[in-house]
């Protein structure tokens, strides 16, 4: 009788280890995509630093287009409105297509006033902003990386049954950019 104690003993605490092990390594993996999309906020908000210096470099200049503005208020906005506890992937795009739309205006100003691409300050500008658009890219691609990774941690076994026990934890959707993709001939079948 002891020893059948003793072997379910065992068991129990193996079994009980188990479910402790997983539960840390959901946690880990959750806790690995809020720090990505926090460090996209960080980007994001780094470029927003960016804004008002274009403001000042343009507004130097006078002679851009007068749809520029309302396009770096938006952009500004749109970066504000990206929260640390909130990961919001479709926020996250349209901001991506401000940029896009905003880098279009100010290339549409470069060409229409030369002087302005001679600018010192603006070929300085122009270096950080493409700086930032890869460092943003680059965050991104790190949180879509911890992304797949945490929805393969919660829909694995036995991670599913000890995730729908005790975590809870809900897939995450991944950032994608839609443009990019409408770009491509090919469909992955998946």
């Amino acid at each position: 009788m002891e020893y059948n104690l003793i072997i379910v003993g065992v068991v129990a605490l193996f079994i009980g280890l188990t479910i402790l092990a997983k539960y840390n390594l959901i946690v880990r993996e959750y806790n690995s995509v809020t720090r990505g999309w926090a460090d996209v906020l960080t980007q994001e908000r780094q470029r927003s630093r960016i804004i008002p210096e274009l403001d000042r470099v343009l507004q130097d200049h006078k002679d851009y287009e007068s749809e520029l503005l309302p396009k770096i208020t938006a952009l500004r906005q749109g970066i504000n409105a990206l929260e640390d506890n909130n990961i919001d992937t479709k926020l996250q795009s349209e901001v991506d297509k401000a940029s896009q739309d905003l880098m279009k205006g100010i290339n549409v100003a470069v060409e229409a006033y030369p002087e302005l691409k001679a600018s010192e300050s603006f070929s300085k500008f122009m270096y950080e902003i493409t700086e930032q658009e890869e460092n943003v890219g680059a965050a991104v691609r790190i949180f879509n990386q911890n992304v797949a990774h945490f929805n393969s941690c919660i829909q694995s076994f036995p991670n599913n049954i000890v995730n729908a026990m005790i975590n809870k934890k809900k897939v995450i959707e991944v950032f994608t950019d839609s443009k990019a993709a409408a770009e491509f001939e090919y469909k992955p079948n998946f």
